[in-house]
């Protein structure tokens, strides 16, 4: 199951390779943009937020919410994934972790057609597992199987 996700030292941001290439991240479902991975991807294209905070904004009118994904262009072969997979944030230990494993699941799911359809590669961090607080082994099965299970080729980046 594994062989279709290698993994790398390096920033997600910046995805080795040739060829199309998707970057995933997970989102929240509040409309916020300000801690973790999404800083390094502000820092190259500001599109990704903008289209996200709008996403969220009219999410009256459209299919914002957990398990929801959204493409953006931001290079000619380069796009990334809002993927909606943690409810809320974390405000304090007591709470428990905002993760959403079935919503990153979903939004997985959702994707894989897409980035089939771009015959993207796709490229990601530990998704879900920084400020989400979820565990990598809960989550790499659901990429395996979501994204690797349909042929798609994942590389995974701990950053240094």
């Amino acid at each position: 199951m594994g062989e279709m996700i290698s993994y790398l030292k390096g920033d997600a941001s910046a995805p080795q390779g040739k060829g199309v290439k998707v970057i995933a991240h997970v989102c929240n479902d509040l409309g916020g943009w300000g801690k973790g991975f999404v800083l390094a991807l502000s820092k190259r294209w500001p599109e990704p937020e903008r289209a996200f905070r709008k996403w969220h904004r009219e999410r009256a009118g459209n299919d914002f919410g957990l398990g929801a994904v959204q493409l953006v262009q931001v290079e000619p072969y380069v796009w990334v994934a809002n993927l909606v997979g943690q409810r809320g944030i974390r405000t304090s230990r007591s709470q428990g972790v905002p993760v959403r494993y079935e919503a990153i699941d979903a939004a997985l799911g959702r994707l894989a057609p897409q980035a089939l359809a771009l015959g993207a590669s796709v490229h990601m961090p530990r998704i879900g597992c920084g400020l989400a607080g979820g565990r990598w082994d809960r989550v790499e099965p659901l990429v395996a199987a979501r994204l690797g299970g349909a042929g798609l080729r994942v590389t995974v980046y701990d950053f240094d």
